[in-house]
């Protein structure tokens, strides 16, 4: 515990005889590992809360928007091997009147927070719709001010030596940065351009994940953000690691973001050489293609490289002209070729389609309709019991239909003649709130779209739709993707969506012949694709790579960052960090999966989605510390669960932090409200 109430007495801090104090200084130096893993030598402020830390430092290094990152520990492989609560705790020594060495319990380790002095404290929460009821989860209200982000400084202030190296001077004039360097005002424009390949010592620190649950057990070492960081164990001259925890990446503007945008384009980049996240063979070529597009890049002159801080004094200027951009969209009516100058037409999507419900025994229609209890279970318990393969499973049982999606509503017909005559459709859905999951081999010629629409009970029900070529995929993607947000095709958006999605596929094309002439056994094809690949493709991996790399020879280096960053937000699976738990009540592990707008239940063995629980619906979440006990409840339905993972305030921090995340504005005036960001994610009232 810090003493920084000046005002207060030692014993109104609860200090006595027998306390053992230290008079040490607040700011100290901390090794912090960029996501690039080159390693800064930074001045911390070991006495304020982690977040205020995090956000300072940000300031420092010039990074924008420093509500998304955090600082974690470094991960062992025995991390991944046990969950948090079988790890054995370490103990911090500390000197004692210069008598020797005395070890001494430290804080309560990674994310714990509970408040060993506290005699009357019973349970924290946050909430969104007043309080809960009673009991040993408390419950208190929190309000919902508007929230009022800031544009940081840019400029940096020198905070001691970093320690990364780069091999060579950039032709663009950004030298780099050694161990000789001392202060990080020449290093700022560094961290824009980072080395081709880590440091060895670097790379052979990284853990790869080999399962869903060594992914989730990868989470257990995020800090506390509303203790400090001396609290949780740190000391002087340790290392943490600085990463992008909230995969809500807000208003990321290449004119202010260039450190940004590379480190996350580099925390992109080793998620995927790691393998902490999934994709498909031309997914992976294509990142590769653009991973050798940027480091090409790096070595030639860019126009407009480096951040013009003078610009930053007409950027208010800037978003009103975009602001008002927008309002001229928004009033004059987006033009998809659904609309003919009349704003009171609501744009339609038609096609014949061919469709596939997972379920055979049911249609669409009766599972929505109001099932009887016995029959929903039934349902509900085959649906769940084994992983189901489109490719594979009822591949006979795709359907004809004509497609018609309209105000978020999706009706399948036999023909399109019966829905001309206005004939009930044979299937209805509401794809507001549900999940769209792309399912493309290019190779095969496949473009299916999952959709998993939430049922009654949190249920959700599996659906694919295949289309037949990519333009059509693309239309039908970007209108399901924005109807589960509530967006319709009258959304300015909808012609970006269609053109980033057909965009994405493009880049994953084989080309006839590479675009660079290079020997490919000057290539480590390990620095580009991920061990599974490398090994898989064998001899034929660096060739495949450059064939891909025709698609993206003429990128820039932002605009390649920009595209494998685009690219890797298109995953899947991106967005979804994973915990081991127990549900109340069952003794069997579980996987949830906890993303910016919802928590699912997931199969562990599989990464199936079982249940889908939205923050639209929740109305409060809480804690019990004494029993490591986590409540959500939601309209009609709470869920109880502990967390084994990670300490269960990891979970509560990330729902609450990507709540406050969606409450973010681009209005310029508005500063950083930690005090919200605090309530939403203290876990305490």
């Amino acid at each position: 515990m810090w003493l920084t109430r000046t005002k207060s007495t030692l014993d109104q801090v609860g200090l006595h005889a027998d306390a053992l104090l230290h008079f040490t200084p607040m700011h100290k130096t901390l090794r912090v590992q960029m996501p690039d893993l080159r390693y800064l030598d930074c001045r911390v402020d070991y006495s304020i809360k982690t977040f205020g830390a995090v956000v300072a430092l940000c300031k420092d290094l010039g990074i924008r928007h420093p509500e998304e990152l955090s600082l974690c520990k470094p991960l062992e492989p025995a991390h991944l091997k046990k969950n948090y609560a079988d790890l054995p705790k370490k103990k911090i020594p500390i000197e004692q009147n210069g008598n020797g060495r005395d070890f001494v319990q430290p804080a309560p380790d990674t994310n714990t927070f509970i408040q060993t002095t506290a005699t009357n404290f019973h349970g924290s929460s946050g909430s969104l719709d007043g309080p809960a009821n009673g009991g040993p989860f408390s419950c208190a209200p929190v309000q919902h001010p508007h929230y009022t982000p800031n544009r940081p400084n840019l400029q940096s202030t020198p905070i001691s030596s970093p320690t990364g190296t780069l091999r060579h001077n950039y032709a663009n004039g950004h030298t780099s940065f050694n161990e000789s360097s001392s202060s990080l005002g020449d290093a700022i424009d560094n961290l824009a351009y980072s080395p081709c390949a880590p440091s060895p010592e670097a790379r052979s620190r990284l853990v790869r994940p080999k399962s869903l649950v060594e992914r989730a057990r990868m989470n257990v070492g995020w800090l506390d953000s509303s203790l400090s960081i001396m609290e949780q164990g740190i000391r002087e001259f340790d290392t943490l690691c600085l990463r992008f925890k909230y995969y809500t990446f807000f208003d990321l503007n290449p004119k202010y973001d260039q450190v940004r945008i590379n480190q996350l384009y580099e925390q992109a980049k080793w998620h995927l050489l790691n393998e902490e996240i999934d994709c498909t063979e031309e997914e992976m070529l294509m990142f590769g293609a653009l991973q050798f597009q940027v480091n090409l890049q790096n070595e030639v002159p860019q126009p407009d490289s480096g951040i013009d801080t003078s610009s930053l004094d007409n950027a208010a200027d800037d978003d009103v002209d975009a602001a008002l951009r927008e309002l001229q969209i928004t009033l004059e009516g987006p033009n998809n070729g659904h609309t003919a100058g009349d704003i009171t037409h609501i744009p339609e999507l038609t096609d014949y389609l061919r469709f596939l419900n997972s379920d055979p025994m049911y249609s669409v229609s009766k599972v929505q309709a109001n099932l009887d209890s016995d029959v929903y279970r039934q349902y509900s318990h085959r649906h769940h019991s084994s992983r189901f393969n489109p490719n594979l499973a009822y591949k006979h049982r795709y359907k004809r239909y004509w497609f018609t999606y309209k105000d978020l509503h999706l009706h399948l017909y036999k023909s399109r003649d019966d829905a001309r005559s206005n004939n009930p459709p044979q299937v209805s859905i509401n794809l507001r709130g549900c999940e769209v999951t792309p399912e493309v081999n290019l190779s095969q010629s496949k473009f299916n779209i999952k959709l998993e629409v939430p049922l009654e009970h949190n249920t959700n029900s599996e659906m694919w739709i295949r289309c037949d070529n990519e333009d059509q995929y693309a239309k039908w993607m970007a209108a399901c993707r924005l109807a589960s947000k509530g967006r319709s095709l009258a959304d300015s958006s909808y012609d970006s969506e269609v053109a980033s999605i057909k965009s994405f596929l493009s880049m994953q094309k084989p080309a006839q012949a590479p675009a660079v002439t290079i020997n490919p056994n000057n290539i480590e094809p390990n620095e580009y694709l991920s061990p599974r690949y490398a090994k898989k493709l064998k001899n034929k991996s660096v060739l495949r790579m450059l064939e891909a790399h025709a698609n993206v020879k003429d990128l820039s280096l932002v605009d390649a960052k920009l595209n494998y960053i685009r690219a890797w937000q298109s995953l899947p699976d991106f967005g979804v960090t994973l915990f081991v738990i127990k549900f109340d009540g069952h003794k069997k592990e579980e996987l949830l999966g906890v993303a910016s707008n919802r928590i699912m239940k997931m199969d562990i063995n599989t990464g199936d989605h079982l249940k889908t629980w939205r923050y639209n619906t929740m109305k409060a979440w809480n804690v019990n510390w004494e029993i490591k006990c986590m409540m959500v409840q939601f309209q009609g339905e709470s869920v109880i669960f502990s967390s084994l993972s990670a300490d269960c305030k990891v979970i509560h921090e990330f729902i609450g932090g990507y709540i406050f995340m969606s409450m973010r504005s681009k209005e310029t005036n508005q500063t950083l409200n930690e005090e919200l960001f605090h309530k939403l994610t203290g876990g305490w009232n």
